[in-house]
């Protein structure tokens, strides 16, 4: 009887193991993905703190809403335009083309509407610049993430 009992505290004491999840060929990390999301949503998240507490018009934070909106979009379709290139999946030119004129005109229109805006001092303008580029390049990581990991996934 003492013997079953010691044996259940021997179990007790010992650590439970850890499950090592196993990656597949290719993945990222889950820190890579994680700092990713993170990236991301702290720059959409500043974002929309700072135009929430902007003393600006409606319609001028409808514009750059618009622009975020815009760029985020403009940048995961020319990512995935690219690697899609890249990896011999057809992409029409004209696709391609008007993926790099979208990023290119979201950014034009971010520094712009910055330049012109007479209501914003130049601390927040450079806080909403690189709210906007760091949400930029998080979506375009993230979006890569999520392919990596699908392909990886699919090899299998």
């Amino acid at each position: 009887m003492s013997n079953q009992n010691e044996s259940s505290l021997d179990k007790e004491k010992q650590p439970n193991p850890k499950v090592k999840v196993e990656r597949k060929e290719g993945e990222p990390t889950a820190a890579f993905k994680g700092a990713s999301w993170g990236a991301l949503l702290v720059g959409v998240t500043a974002y929309f703190i700072g135009l929430f507490n902007a003393t600006m018009q409606l319609n001028e934070k409808g514009y750059y809403l618009a622009v975020l909106i815009f760029g985020l979009y403009s940048a995961i379709s020319l990512q995935k335009a690219v690697r899609d290139k890249e990896e011999g999946i057809p992409v029409t030119s004209i696709y391609y083309g008007i993926s790099w004129v979208a990023l290119i005109v979201s950014i034009s229109l971010m520094g712009i509407g910055l330049y012109n805006a007479g209501s914003i001092v130049l601390s927040e303008k450079g806080f909403y610049g690189m709210s906007f580029v760091l949400s930029l390049f998080a979506s375009i990581t993230v979006q890569k993430n999520i392919r990596d990991t699908q392909r990886a996934r699919e090899r299998d």
